[in-house]
């Protein structure tokens, strides 16, 4: 069985980290995406997290054909290649059946494989329109519909969805970024010390993959428990009125289009505190998540290049004034 690089392991990338954390305890939140460098760590952390999460019952992993399934799988982590076709994605008629024996049989996509787990999609800003119009709206309803030659099948599909690209090379449209639930930033680290820690750990890990995961057990069952935990905890964490108050004159002092925003900033926020072991949101989680929450929600403004992150902090501080 392979060995995947522990979570708790990965060096720096605080956000990204606590995004990815956030968004397993509360999938409602709507997915990460991850702008930053190549070779940041992008994928890593997200394999990484579906690789500690529990087992999960079998029954409610891939695709549901009505078949009993018993016992426990690991937390589905399926990587959506950028030439992937809709037919692979949502799935299609399984053509060797229908043509062998005449049955027309539904032949399970990328979207049915992903369901209980993770879908992760590398330079998302680069896939097809279409494509990511539909990965949204399945991830939205939790449920993928495919309609073909007389063939109609309806199967769950809920999924984390974590998308990652470089700006760079291709923008993602505004109102496809906006149904992302958090957005982080990762940058290649400049620290000196850092940058030599990660390579002490990968060449550690390369080396030696089931003795470097066993170094690193005990954080990762830590980091277990506090996931189990918040979870546990979501639903009777109380988000006050004085703190939704606080995120919706946030989001109107920054200007952000819509309510979803407010909505992830709470959503979020409470996620958050669930995970730090809290029974009430304050206004420090919500100051905490805000620009993951809403750094990418943000019109440009022609007359200020500043960037989103510095004008969602420069409103936090006029809320504070």
């Amino acid at each position: 069985m392979r060995v995947s690089f522990p979570f708790s392991a990965i060096v720096g990338q605080d956000e990204m980290k606590r995004a990815l954390m956030i968004a397993a305890v509360d999938a409602r939140i709507g997915g990460v995406m991850v702008f930053g460098d190549r070779g940041t760590g992008k994928s890593t952390a997200v394999r990484a997290l579906a690789a500690l999460l529990p087992p999960i019952p079998a029954a409610q992993a891939g695709y549901q054909d009505g078949t009993v399934r018993k016992g426990n799988v690991p937390v589905p982590f399926v990587d959506l290649p950028l030439g992937a076709t809709e037919d692979r994605v949502v799935g299609a008629l399984d053509l060797e059946r229908a043509l062998g024996a005449g049955i027309k049989a539904f032949e399970p996509g990328l979207l049915a494989r992903a369901n209980g787990g993770f879908l992760y999609i590398d330079e998302v800003n680069l896939l097809e329109d279409h494509i990511v119009d539909l990965l949204l709206d399945v991830a939205a309803s939790g449920e993928n519909v495919v309609e073909r030659e007389g063939l109609s099948v309806r199967h769950p599909a809920r999924f984390v969805l974590v998308g990652s690209g470089n700006p760079e090379e291709g923008e993602l449209r505004p109102q496809l970024l906006d149904r992302f639930g958090l957005s982080v930033e990762v940058r290649t680290p400049q620290d000196l010390k850092q940058r030599v820690e990660i390579l002490k750990r990968c060449d550690a890990f390369e080396r030696a993959p089931e003795a470097f995961a066993e170094i690193w057990q005990k954080d990762e069952r830590k980091a277990l428990k506090q996931i189990a935990r918040g979870r546990a905890a979501l639903a009777k964490v109380a988000v006050p009125d004085e703190v939704l108050t606080f995120a919706s004159r946030l989001c109107m002092a920054v200007g952000a289009d819509g309510l979803r925003g407010e909505l992830t900033l709470m959503r979020s926020a409470r996620a958050l505190a669930a995970l730090n072991g809290a029974e009430v949101t304050t206004q420090e989680h919500i100051r905490t998540v805000a620009p993951m929450a809403l750094r990418h929600r943000l019109r440009r403004n022609v007359l200020d290049e500043t960037g989103s992150t510095v004008r969602i902090e420069r409103a936090l501080e006029g809320l504070a004034a």
